[in-house]
């Protein structure tokens, strides 16, 4: 609940209006319990625990990168689903990468986490707890959130929309709009309808081809809303919201990475004031696609930059640890069919 639906609801009960707040803030710092919240009084306390539950996430598996100190978590859901979110530190400020739906139906041909398609979206609350539990399990402060885990944001948008309001509120969480990316396969329809809350956010467009064709065959909701339709709908977000778009682009080795590609998508984004973020692909064995090599990625690098294109390439992390979006609840799907056949 937002803070005005959780007062509303305690005023419905009888309680004054600050024990709302009093609640409001332990939720946001990661209470699981009402009999956490030690200054509310021990009457109180029991009431609400017999009126109101508040889930939490149980931890499945817990994966720490030797290489670089990325871990990767796998949560279960109360209803025994499970979803991913991965906790990157940088100099900057610790970073949660969290999944916004059980699977995707996407149907991206590189992504682990579309296979078996949609399961369900995941609730604001849900969302939320990835945030606080990632940060207490890890004992880091949280100060950046990239919805770009399983599923699609944007698919599941009434839901992100009140992950976001509850993530922002000063008296919760209170990590800032210009701290949250949002990453969208690019569904058009939903990109204008987010554009008109003029949220601060960063938006990632996962591109990952310049030409219908190459996109259509890497991401099927390229057939819905092709390249030129979702650039267009890319230029109105930014004159709405004033917010840079930032482009990411999945290399794949022989599908995407030839010159004429990097060519292309430096004609189509010139000028336009975009980033594209390059990022080799990570191996999915059920998908047969291979990441380009490093070569590739440099030479595809030099064309976008020298014609002023913003490029960067994202550096590798978690390699050692199911680094895919997706692998690790794959494995822990396979884990659960197997003790049941």
């Amino acid at each position: 609940m937002l803070p005005d639906e959780l007062a509303a609801e305690f005023k419905a009960l009888g309680l004054p209006g600050y024990r709302a707040g009093q609640v409001f803030r332990w939720l946001g710092r990661g209470a699981a319990s009402f009999s956490e919240m030690s200054d509310l009084p021990a009457a109180l306390r029991d009431r609400l625990d017999g009126i109101y539950t508040i889930p939490a996430l149980t931890l499945l598996r817990r994966q720490i990168s030797r290489t670089d100190g990325t871990e990767k978590y796998l949560w279960a859901l109360p209803d025994g689903e499970s979803v991913e979110t991965v906790l990157m530190r940088y100099k900057h400020g610790n970073s949660v990468c969290i999944s916004s739906q059980v699977g995707c139906r996407m149907g991206c041909a590189f992504c682990a986490s579309t296979i078996g398609g949609k399961v369900r979206d995941l609730a604001a609350s849900e969302m939320l707890d990835e945030v606080l539990r990632t940060g207490l399990t890890a004992g880091a402060e949280i100060s950046n959130i990239v919805l770009m885990g399983i599923g699609e944001p944007l698919d599941n948008f009434d839901n992100v929309v009140r992950f976001l309001a509850l993530v922002n509120d000063p008296s919760g969480a209170d990590i800032g709009m210009r701290h949250i990316s949002l990453s969208t396969c690019g569904l058009v329809d939903a990109i204008d309808k987010l554009a008109g809350l003029h949220l601060q956010l960063t938006l990632s467009v996962s591109l990952h081809a310049p030409d219908d064709a190459t996109r259509s065959a890497l991401m099927p909701v390229n057939g819905r809303y092709g390249v030129e339709e979702l650039l267009a709908a890319c230029e109105r977000y930014f004159k709405k919201t004033g917010r840079r778009i930032s482009f990411e682009y999945a290399m794949v080795r022989g599908v995407n990475d030839t010159a004429a590609h990097a060519r292309e998508l430096a004609r189509r984004l010139r000028g336009t004031g975009s980033h594209v973020n390059l990022i080799r692909l990570n191996h999915v064995p059920e998908r047969g696609l291979e990441p380009s090599t490093p070569e590739a990625v440099r030479a595809f690098e030099e064309v976008l930059s020298a014609a002023g294109v913003t490029v960067t390439v994202r550096r590798r992390l978690g390699s050692d640890i199911d680094a895919a979006c997706g692998q690790l609840r794959r494995g822990q799907m396979r884990k659960s069919w197997n003790s049941t056949h």
